[in-house]
């Protein structure tokens, strides 16, 4: 089941995105116990993009408010996320953190492999934010505990926060000779010492998109235009655009070759040049992006 999640979010990731680089992937094949700390510039996009890449399975902390909905939970519990709460959430859920740092040091424990993003906040800029307290003191939890996880710093640049047809950079880097963490002064240096290191690893792209306007390119327009004007009239106002664009395609985009499958059956198209056209839409509607 996982797998097949995998496949196809890695799938949809390479239809919505023009590109996707990766720097150093001989790390995404590491074993055993492990913390990706990442940066966060574009909401649930970020944990999606990073955990197709890494051949296991992800555990993230996302945001609690997210979480407030049966599906959401649903959805979101497939991902294998662990809500986390911030103040703004309301105090009276910041209790419930401390089931998430217990899991995700039980989840370490087990040689599973979590990712945090230390930002502990969403603002669609690529440029690091001030860092949280909360990845320093799970990692604290887990040496208290007798782990000591490999730990990667994951960069991620977008070239753009609106829809399809964006490039992004993953830069990845294992960090070297993690320090013990026992004091509040501790997590300070830890902290100090990830963001010099994490900055690096945010490369930009200069290059944008470039559309070409063949045929593909219009049996994708309208579709396309539909979902985005939803998408935009919902997401209004937060940071989550590019997540709830990208969610709202994955699930339509089979109504939509479903839609063309079946106007191709009405006109009494032959069924093999109906599988060859549905398989080309996906390929070449992808080849129109640059």
């Amino acid at each position: 089941m996982l797998y097949l999640l995998k496949q196809i979010l890695r799938a949809a990731l390479w239809i919505f995105c023009a590109e996707i680089n990766v720097k150093n992937t001989s790390l995404l094949h590491q074993k055993g116990p492990l913390l990706i700390i990442a940066n966060h510039p574009n909401s649930f996009l970020d944990a999606i993009i990073i955990g197709s890449q890494y051949n296991r399975r992800i555990h993230f902390l996302a945001r609690g408010d997210v979480f407030t909905k049966k599906h959401h939970r649903f959805l979101l519990g497939l991902l294998n996320m662990i809500p986390v709460y911030r103040i703004r959430e309301g105090k009276e859920f910041l209790h419930l953190n401390a089931y998430a740092f217990e899991t995700s040091v039980a989840l370490l424990q087990k040689g599973e492999a979590v990712l945090i993003f230390i930002e502990g906040i969403c603002v669609n800029k690529n440029e690091l934010q001030p860092f949280k307290k909360g990845t320093a003191r799970i990692l604290e939890a887990a040496q208290f505990m007798g782990v000591n996880p490999n730990i990667h710093l994951a960069g991620l640049y977008y070239n753009n926060f609106r829809g399809i047809g964006k490039r992004v950079n993953l830069c990845l880097e294992e960090l070297k000779n993690t320090p013990n963490i026992i004091s509040s002064k501790d997590r300070v240096i830890f902290n100090s010492l990830v963001f010099t290191a994490l900055e690096k690893l945010i490369i930009p792209i200069t290059r944008p998109a470039v559309y070409n306007k063949t045929l593909f390119y219009y049996i994708h327009l309208n579709y396309y235009k539909t979902i985005e004007k939803i998408v935009n009239k919902a997401t209004k106002g937060t940071v989550f655009y590019d997540s709830v664009f990208f969610s709202a395609l994955l699930f339509t985009y089979p109504l939509f070759l479903l839609l063309i499958f079946c106007v191709l059956m009405f006109l009494k198209i032959p069924q093999p040049i109906i599988f060859i056209t549905l398989l080309c839409i996906p390929i070449f509607g992808k080849r129109t992006i640059e």
